[in-house]
C-alpha cells in the first residue's frame, strides 16, 4: 500500500490526514495535516482512523485549556518530579 490521504471525522470536524505503511513495525504511521501535534499508530487502518481521530480531539483540547491558563481563565496544577516517585 502506499500513502493515503483521507478524511477523518471528529467532535470537532473533519480533517485531512495521511496514512502511511510503517515498514519496520507493520501498520500505519498517521498525520492530521493542519493540527499541531496530531500524529498516531495503528496496527490496522481501522485502528490507525480510531487513534488519530483522538490524537486529533487531544491536540486540540489541549490547545484550548493552554491558551485560557495563558490568559489567566483557568489554573493548572503541575506535579513536581519529587511527587511522582
Amino acid at each position: 500500500m502506499t500513502k493515503k490521504i483521507l478524511l477523518i471525522k471528529t467532535k470537532y470536524g473533519s480533517f485531512r490526514c495521511v496514512f502511511e505503511p510503517e515498514k519496520d513495525m507493520g501498520g500505519y504511521t498517521v498525520e492530521a495535516r493542519g493540527v499541531s501535534g496530531a500524529v498516531s499508530w495503528g496496527k490496522t487502518l481501522v485502528e490507525a482512523r480510531k487513534m488519530i481521530a483522538e490524537a486529533i480531539e487531544g491536540a486540540i483540547e489541549a490547545g484550548i485549556v493552554a491558551k485560557a491558563e495563558k490568559n489567566g481563565l483557568v489554573r493548572v496544577p503541575y506535579a513536581s518530579m519529587s511527587s511522582m516517585v
